[in-house]
Order: C-alpha cells, then structure tokens, then sequence
C-alpha cells in the first residue's frame, strides 16, 4: 500500500481538550502504512521540529547529500527549548528554557569544538552549585565545562543551518496532518498544503505530536511517542533592579539547583552569565519550579489564566526567599517579570537508543528523550538518524527489514535534577545510569 489520496478539504480542526484515551484508540487501530514504490531519485526529508535533534538532523543530512526541509512553529526563531527572550528596550535577555550544557561524547566534543572556534559557544565560568533551603551554598568544582550560547541559546540554534544550502526552513509552521499518498508523505498545515516528501522526521514530542501520528499510519512510530512520559516545569523570568543578596558566609554564584523548596528548583543569572559579572544592566534571573509543583499546578500553557499566573509567581518569588535564608516579603519585587509553563518539559522515561526508524512508513523520530535529555542527546540522535536515512536511501529502501530501529524498545525511569541531568554535575541524592542531560529539544 502506498498510502490513501490527501484529503482536499479543509478539515475540523481538533479542540485542546482531545484525550490520551481517544488518542491511544486512533493509535492501536490504524492500519500500518507501507510504501513499496522506489524511493525518487533525488529524495526529499521533511522534518518537523526545529529544536537541536532536527536541525542537526538536516545538516547533517546535508553532508551525505540528501535534502531535506525543516518545519518548527517558532515565531521568534528556530531551536525549540533553546529559547531566548530579549525584551526590548532595555534590553533585558533571558534563557528560558536551555540553560548551559556539558559534554562527554566525542562526537558532540567535536561539534562543540567547531562551536568555539566560530565564537558562537563559550565555557560559563560563573560559579554553579547546590543551594539548600536556608542559604547554605555548596559549589561544584569547575569541571567538567560547561557551555553556553554566547548570545544566548536561541543564537546557537539560529547558527547551526547557517552554512546550508540543501535545508529549506518554513516557520512558523504548525504541521497538521500527515497523509501518504503514491509514495509519498504529504504534510498540511491545517488544510493548505506544505509539500510532499519520500521520507519524514518527527522532531518533537508532547501532546502535538501524538495528534500527528494517531491517524498517520504509523501505528509502531505512534506507540513509542506515547510511550513517552513528560514532566511540566514552571519558568519565571524576572528582572531586578540591584544584585539578589547572597547567604551570609555563602560563595556568590551564578548558577544553583535549589533543594528543599518545593516551588523552585534553579535559579540561573542570565546577566552574569551572558554580559559578565561587571555588567550594570538590570540583573535578569531565570527560576525554574521542581517537576511536582509544576504537575500539581499545570494549566493549558497556551491560555494561561491571570490568577494562576499569578499565584506561581508569588510562589516562586517566595521559593527564592526560602532558598536564599531571608525574611518572607524581603525580597525586591522585580521591575519585569513573566510565568511560562512548559507542559512537555522533560522526559521521565527513555529508551536508550539514538533513534527510532520505521522503513516500511519510511518515517523517523529523533529526540534527546530517546536517550535522555540534553543537547547532547539532542545532537547525537539527530545525526545518528540523519546517517540512518541517508544509509537507507542508499540501499535503494530495497531490503527495509534490514532498517527498522527502535520501534519495539522498551523504556526505562530517568532520574536526576528536576531540570534535567549534566554529566559530572550530578546531585548527591541521584542515582542514574544514563548521562548528561538537560532541559533542551
């Protein structure tokens, strides 16, 4: 079967409020999809996502000389959780998502080499540690490194398609529907339609992309999407006029996983850290909730209600007085501030693979879920995926057998920071076998 014909008309769209039960049922029920045509001879990716795994998808795709074009649904920018605020006219600069990360694989060692020597990373030598409810401060050693976009996150994530010419990006974009049809993969955004490809990358995850995939026909690439569990992490960025005040006896930092607040789980200096120690600009923090007040208090992140608004910014402010040992109502009151909720934050589970290929659908997804959740994880399975469709293609797509990957894997518990695992930085209360990761892609 070489799929249905694309439907022509403009079809209704879903409400926010569709089920994971009604969803699991589209899942289970539809009819694998299996392309028997031969690939075109000039092949053509799709990728939807345009976090770190799916722009790394499509570079590196490019280097094995397959095209491909990449669809994210950034207003902003590319790069996903790689999220950058600037707030004009100050201006004031947050990372709001993304904070730093570490390396341990060659591979990415080599990529974040190539990084340095173009100016677009530099190592953060700011102070990181572990703050204790109450002020008491404990300082990781300075390694392992740890890096940061020097113009902030989203900067690096805008850079890495930079020196392409085979990569397409549409933005925003918000890919609808997936329909195969005469070998092909057609893909719409809510009835117009956005191209036809031989081959698709899923590049993100969350409740959007199990919508896509539970009528797609790929009835295996759906079942490991949902498989995946998610945590919802609260962001509140804030401005200060002056300096937070450090703990009595306490090193000053500019980077801490907080511990015993239950509202709070970091707090990163966007300015120390971006603009140096010197700086005289306001001084821009990004706080990050822990997992459970985040699942305790999530809310449609598109549409988030004033008063819950509210309510987690007093908390979190409160957190942060909790954390740094002072007086309740002591704290400043920033100048600007702004709640986010990511609803899909980190992974809970992994299955420990690189990447996951159906060769019958000749669809993919990449992710750092896949092998935990980090920039590194992100980078690694992008370009592990990208060499996987680029060795099917040369196959001719003539023995698919011989290609199907991770589509039957089972999961395992993720543990460590409640914004994610870094390698050599791991808390004292963890316990983990999978390494280095982060909130990213």
């Amino acid at each position: 079967m070489d799929g249905r014909k694309p439907t022509s008309k403009k079809t209704r769209k879903s409400s926010y409020g569709s089920s994971r039960r009604s969803i699991l049922k589209k899942t289970f029920i539809q009819e694998q999809v299996t392309f028997t045509s031969q690939l075109s001879s000039d092949p053509h990716v799709g990728i939807i996502g345009g976090g770190m795994a799916g722009l790394l998808c499509a570079s590196s795709l490019e280097k094995r000389g397959v095209k491909s074009t990449v669809f994210d649904t950034g207003i902003h920018g590319l790069g996903g959780r790689m999220g950058t605020r600037v707030i004009d006219p100050q201006p004031l600069i947050f990372d709001h998502a993304a904070q730093f990360f570490t390396v341990s694989d060659p591979r990415f060692s080599e990529l974040v080499g190539d990084w340095l020597e173009k100016g677009l990373v530099r190592q953060w030598q700011g102070t990181i540690g572990e703050l204790e409810v109450g002020g008491q401060f404990v300082p990781f050693p300075s390694s392992p490194p740890r890096y940061f976009g020097v113009n902030g996150m989203r900067s690096l994530a805008d850079s890495i398609l930079s020196q392409t010419c085979m990569v397409n990006v549409v933005r925003p974009c918000w890919i609808s529907k997936l329909e195969p049809f005469n070998g092909m993969w057609h893909l719409s955004e809510n009835g117009k339609p956005c191209g036809q490809f031989d081959i698709i990358v899923i590049a993100h995850n969350g409740k959007c992309a199990n919508r896509l995939l539970a009528s797609s026909g790929l009835p295996l690439v759906a079942r490991q999407m949902k498989t995946l569990g998610l945590s919802s992490i609260w962001a509140l960025l804030a401005a200060f006029e002056d300096p937070l005040p450090i703990p009595t006896g306490a090193t000053s930092f500019e980077g801490a996983f907080v511990k015993g607040v239950e509202s709070l789980s970091w707090m990163g200096n966007n300015s120390a850290k971006l603009l140096g120690s010197k700086s005289n600009s306001p001084h821009c923090w990004t706080f990050f909730s822990t997992a459970a007040y985040g699942k305790r208090n999530k809310v449609p992140q598109e549409n988030i209600p004033t008063a819950t608004a509210e309510k987690v910014k007093t908390a979190m402010l409160e957190g942060v007085e909790a954390a740094l040992g002072l007086p309740k109502d002591s704290l400043q009151r920033p100048f600007y501030s702004r709640v986010q909720l990511w609803g899909a934050a980190l992974p809970t589970n992994t299955p420990g693979i690189p990447c996951i290929f159906d060769p019958h659908g000749r669809a993919g997804i990449c992710g750092d879920w896949l092998l935990g959740s980090n920039l590194e994880s992100a980078a690694l399975s992008g370009m592990a995926l990208a060499n996987h469709i680029a060795d099917y293609i040369q196959s001719g797509g003539a023995r698919p057998e011989e290609f199907a990957l991770g589509l039957n894997n089972g999961f395992e518990t993720l543990g460590g920071h409640d914004i994610g695992q870094f390698s050599g930085l791991e808390s004292s209360t963890e316990a983990n076998p999978i390494q280095a990761y982060q909130l990213s892609t």
